[in-house]
């Protein structure tokens, strides 16, 4: 007989021919209750997801599992098995289920990966798409929620929630003071759809001022921390103070044009922008600029075009085209067009060091040397979807994060270099039996000097998101920080490190109590 229904609701009968025995065992009621097939009304617990249509008619021990225990790495092949479920019975498998894939693949070993703890935040109710770092130890959160909240790195502790905005947060950033102001006070500038900026105080929570005059979405914001002013970026690019009083600025942007900021002088008191030069180089939308050093900077389009700019004279220094293959060919714009699609090659992110650029570009990563001018190492599918955000860390090491899902850390390593054949000598040469073929050597020797001197190694893979990873911060003594369309952040902690500190921490409390004995 089927239970009693609970509070006067009624009770969710149980699938018909659907056990009780689970993978491992006898599932109690109290777990079956909490799946929601027992005597617990429907409004006690929430609905649990169904499972895809694939898998509705696998054997019923399988069902728990698809209720909810989904795997991280699960995503991709139930959406493969769903569009596979859809397609005509005249379609073969090998359109979706490829017979070998290029990813890279690391085993459960991961000896050269330190991150193997994790602490799940959870504060969000929407896509985190923000992170920013304030300071040795705490960082900020923002995202499609509207909310802002500021964590402590170290400990995981939500320190403070920022409510202030009514949709989503299109931009974050801090606003460091001037050394020579003495309120150190760390601030925060969010700006979102609802067509505000709001200047935030971290360390109180408080908010110091708010602007609501614009007349678009604000998409970027930047600081000049040397001028102590910042810039909004939308249909216009305008320039505020620290007061959030308007100084100056332009009309309505349509093409990619270098501005200069005007600061006042003793000949005129007034703030002004002035249009230097218009980049029509690029064959299509700008995705990703950087400043690389004081000399240059680099632009990155939609349809993989990389190109470095002199800031003296704006003239184009190099230009990076052939990121899905980084030996030169013969028609590769005719070739890319046929073949590839446009989020295949568009560039995403950039991050630079003293010697090279590393580009996230479509599902891969590629590291351009800026002084030998061309791409010295590559991952042509070093994720599974697009690559949105990628970040150099010490000892030639380098993480990225995709709408797959996943976080993985790659090292840059030379290769050795091929030996060279030793001359035949002997009797056999003598009538000919080892000459070498020089014809067959020849497209040896060509491909050797079009491979990459170097190599992106898989060290290490973070698996714990469920859905695309927008970003990430990177602490040096407190781990990595990732956040995700999941509405979660997952702080990746060093678990040889964390065990020491709470050791050491175990040590030193008993220490205090009188119970710490020493052998002599």
């Amino acid at each position: 007989p089927a239970p009693a229904p609970v509070g006067g609701q009624a009770s969710r009968p149980e699938p018909a021919g659907l056990k009780r025995e689970g993978l491992t065992g006898r599932v109690s009621r109290e777990l079956w209750a909490s799946r929601g097939f027992g005597p617990v009304g429907l409004s006690a617990q929430p609905r649990p997801r169904r499972p895809p249509r694939w898998l509705r008619g696998f054997s019923s021990e399988l069902l728990p599992w698809a209720e909810g225990w989904w795997p991280s790495w699960a995503g991709s092949v139930l959406r493969r098995a769903e569009r596979a479920a859809a397609l005509p019975s005249s379609v073969t498998q090998s359109h979706i289920w490829p017979q070998k894939s290029p990813l890279q693949t690391i085993g459960e070993e991961q000896t050269q990966n330190p991150y193997t703890e994790l602490l799940v935040l959870k504060a969000h109710h929407d896509i985190v798409r923000f992170l920013v770092q304030l300071d040795e130890y705490r960082f900020a959160s923002a995202g499609d929620d509207g909310i802002v909240v500021v964590w402590n790195a170290q400990t995981g502790e939500k320190l403070l929630e920022l409510n202030g905005h009514t949709q989503k947060i299109t931009a974050l950033i801090t606003f460091p003071s001037l050394e020579a102001c003495e309120e150190k006070n760390q601030l925060i500038l969010t700006a979102s759809s609802d067509r505000t900026v709001i200047l935030w105080d971290c360390d109180t929570g408080r908010q110091v001022r708010k602007v609501s005059c614009f007349q678009s979405t604000v998409k970027c914001l930047i600081v000049l921390q040397r001028l102590d002013v910042w810039l909004s970026g939308g249909n216009d690019l305008c320039v505020w103070n620290r007061k959030l009083d308007l100084l100056c600025k332009t009309s309505h942007l349509s093409d990619t044009v270098i501005f200069q900021l005007v600061a006042p002088t003793e000949e005129s008191l007034e703030w002004d922008i002035l249009e230097i030069k218009r980049l029509l180089d690029h064959q299509d939308n700008i995705l990703s600029l950087v400043n690389v050093n004081d000399l240059s900077f680099i632009t990155g389009s939609h349809v993989g075009e990389m190109i470095i700019w002199d800031i003296l004279d704006w003239t184009m220094q190099a230009c990076e085209c052939n990121f899905w293959d980084p030996s030169p060919q013969l028609d590769t714009q005719q070739e890319i067009k046929l073949c590839q699609k446009p989020n295949d090659i568009s560039i995403h992110h950039f991050t630079w060091d003293e010697e090279n650029v590393f580009a996230a570009v479509g599902r891969g990563l590629y590291v351009y040397n800026l002084q030998m001018k061309r791409v010295i190492a590559c991952q042509k599918t070093a994720h599974d979807s697009s690559v949105l955000h990628v970040a150099k860390l010490p000892n030639r090491q380098l993480i990225s994060c995709s709408e797959d899902g996943s976080v993985r850390i790659w090292e840059l390593r030379e290769k050795q270099q091929l030996a060279v054949e030793p001359v035949p000598t002997g009797f056999f040469n003598m009538w000919g039996f080892g000459r070498v073929n020089k014809q067959a050597s020849q497209p040896i020797k060509k491909q050797q000097e079009n491979a990459t001197p170097c190599s992106l190694e898989l060290i290490g893979d973070l698996i714990g998101h469920s859905s695309s990873v927008e970003m990430f911060l990177y602490f040096e003594d407190h781990g990595l920080v990732t956040c995700s369309a999941d509405h979660l952040i997952i702080l990746w902690k060093n678990g040889e490190r964390e065990s020491g500190l709470r050791s050491l921490k175990l040590f030193q409390k008993l220490e205090e109590n009188g119970d710490l004995y020493l052998a002599v």
